[in-house]
């Protein structure tokens, strides 16, 4: 088993808790992990970007090849086209299609939604929303994870276990909203 994850975002968007949360329940799941971040100008609402490896044999990199991404999870749309490059002819892409606009010339929408609807895998999905409909915007980025499961080869109880975990010491409430928003994500892709 071998999944090559590209996560990208802009700053603030909680790619980084998407990261750890993947990573740590890999580990869970007895699978080998390299990641690399990239951070930019993530506090300024700059681009964000991360890539993870997961294997259940020894990985000597952890860097992807440019083409061979399984997965590009993305929490914004702009920046799930700025890594198409990175995503393997069979990959899926996910993203948000709620857009981050803080460029004075951002794209169409039309187009960005269009390009993304034409590759052969893609989950397109309004994670703002959803998320807002399961008790808070704020856990957009774990609706993104959980429209993701599918697709990691990890268990969804370990999933949701880790979550628990990495939320523990805000409390039983943000530990049930995340699980809340986690499978809203997947139920979104579970009934496409």
């Amino acid at each position: 088993m071998k999944k090559d994850i590209v996560l990208a975002g802009v700053g603030g968007q909680g790619i980084l808790s998407i990261a750890a949360i993947i990573g740590i329940a890999a580990v869970n799941s007895n699978l080998y992990l390299k990641q690399a971040e990239v951070h930019g100008m993530s506090q300024r609402g700059g681009d964000v970007q991360s890539n993870l490896r997961l294997s259940d044999k020894e990985i000597a990199s952890d860097l992807i090849p440019f083409g061979k991404a399984d997965i590009i999870l993305s929490v914004e749309p702009m920046e799930a086209l700025r890594y198409l490059p990175m995503l393997a002819p069979d990959g899926w892409l996910i993203t948000n299609t709620n857009p981050f606009n803080n460029i004075p010339d951002y794209p169409d929408m039309d187009k960005l939604l269009n390009k993304i609807k034409s590759l052969p895998y893609n989950v397109a999905i309004n994670a703002d929303q959803i998320a807002k409909d399961a008790g808070s915007v704020r856990t957009m980025n774990i609706v993104m994870l959980g429209a993701a499961s599918p697709f990691l080869n990890i268990d969804y109880n370990i999933l949701e276990n880790t979550i628990k975990d990495f939320f523990a010491k805000k409390g039983d409430k943000i530990i049930e909203m995340n699980l809340k928003a986690l499978k809203a994500g997947r139920d979104f892709v579970d009934n496409k």
